[in-house]
């Protein structure tokens, strides 16, 4: 099995709540994980119609096989067993008793919020990192084979075609989601519409334009545009929230949580496609937002990570707090760290003034250095386990 960053947080998790959840996209590790950490409890599958049937119809029956705990699989399945769990682990509060996994963080996040709220620790499990996939560290990946292949494992531990797996998971994972949800009789707009989401990553979000080029009105479009996000399918990174005296720009930005699913959906069908293709910068700036979104999430913490942007031109792709500080970060997705990049990162923290430190810029090569007041890092850093570590070279 893969080593996932998220163990540790669940451990830690499991020693301290009666409840842990695992939320996150389908195929994304978190029956494996859950079954290995986990693997001295019964194993339950909530998608199995039996086993649903079982619980539905006797529910004191089918729990008082679990007395001592259990891995309950896609548990908003059943949403009645998050009050039964209410009244077990407050009979019962030992740490780690049930571990509850669920793909579409709507059903799961509803039941637990209304039944054990207090009594549940929450993680969320997204596909691979740099840090988990050997070839980042090592060197023998490429930057484009990464963007285009994304993170899922099955596509790191499997002999399957990319290509292939990605159809596969829109059509019996995706649709079908969006089927059980939203009630989507006509999946060849819906198909439309999520192709359109992967054409903008990276993009403020226009949802009137979005809703218009995919025929369909703007209550529609950010209904199925909220489902892509509780699947884990699609991010909306916020704008920073405080005002530098400057006009702001208050929209948010699209991004998809892996860009070997936006690669799919936007047609490219092998990495060397990626080379001119003109969503190339636009797919590393997705990569990289992710990476720093998967960090956070591994660590049990929430991302709070935004971006900016005013009326003056003045743009950090990224940024985040540190303490009362602010980290910035530029996001380019050429090999050679021009002097036009270098003036990028020198200018996306000009808006903070005293409260920015060094800014950061990453770029799509290899070498890291501190150059005229920016620290510049090649991509594979990204591969490193701590993304929020302050810079440790030296200038050049």
């Amino acid at each position: 099995m893969l080593d996932r960053q998220l163990s540790s947080t669940l451990r830690r998790l499991a020693h301290a709540f009666p409840v842990v959840t695992i939320t996150g996209p389908r195929q994304s590790g978190k029956t494996t994980l859950a079954r290995a950490l986990f693997a001295d409890k019964p194993y339950v599958s909530l998608e199995d119609p039996i086993e649903r049937a079982f619980a539905e119809e006797d529910p004191r029956g089918f729990l008082a096989r679990f007395q001592g705990g259990a891995v309950f699989d896609e548990a908003q399945r059943w949403p009645a067993l998050f009050s039964h769990l209410q009244g077990l682990v407050d009979a019962d509060r030992a740490p780690g008793r049930f571990i509850l996994t669920g793909s579409q963080q709507f059903g799961l996040l509803a039941g637990v919020t209304q039944s054990l709220a207090g009594r549940v620790g929450m993680t969320r499990l997204l596909p691979l990192a740099a840090s988990e996939i050997s070839g980042v560290a090592d060197g023998t990946l490429a930057l484009d084979d990464l963007l285009w292949r994304g993170g899922y494992p099955a596509l790191h531990t499997q002999a399957v075609a990319p290509g292939d797996w990605y159809a596969s998971y829109v059509a019996t994972y995706l649709e079908r989601d969006v089927r059980q949800v939203l009630k989507v009789q006509d999946l060849t707009t819906f198909q439309r519409f999520v192709r359109l989401c992967a054409g903008r990553c990276g993009q403020l979000l226009n949802l009137n334009a979005l809703a218009g080029e995919a025929g369909i009105t703007h209550t529609t479009a950010r209904a199925w545009l909220s489902v892509l996000e509780s699947s884990d399918v699609a991010y909306l990174l916020a704008p920073y929230h405080r005002n530098f005296g400057k006009r702001l720009v208050k929209t948010p930005k699209l991004y998809f949580v892996d860009t070997g699913l936006a690669s799919w959906l936007l047609g490219i069908r092998a990495a060397d496609m990626l080379t001119l293709h003109p969503m190339r910068g636009a797919l590393f700036e997705n990569w990289v937002v992710t990476e720093h979104i998967k960090a956070r999430c591994n660590a049990g913490e929430s991302a709070d990570l935004y971006f900016w942007r005013d009326n003056n031109g003045v743009e950090a792709d990224l940024l985040y707090e540190v303490q009362t500080r602010l980290q910035t970060i530029e996001i380019k997705s050429g090999q050679t760290p021009t002097s036009d990049y270098i003036r990028a990162g020198q200018k996306s923290a000009r808006f903070a003034q005293g409260e920015a430190l060094t800014p950061r810029l990453i770029y799509g090569g290899e070498d890291s250095f501190l150059r005229s007041g920016v620290d510049v890092r090649g991509w594979r850093t990204l591969g490193a386990p701590n993304l929020f570590a302050a810079s440790a070279i030296s200038p050049s």
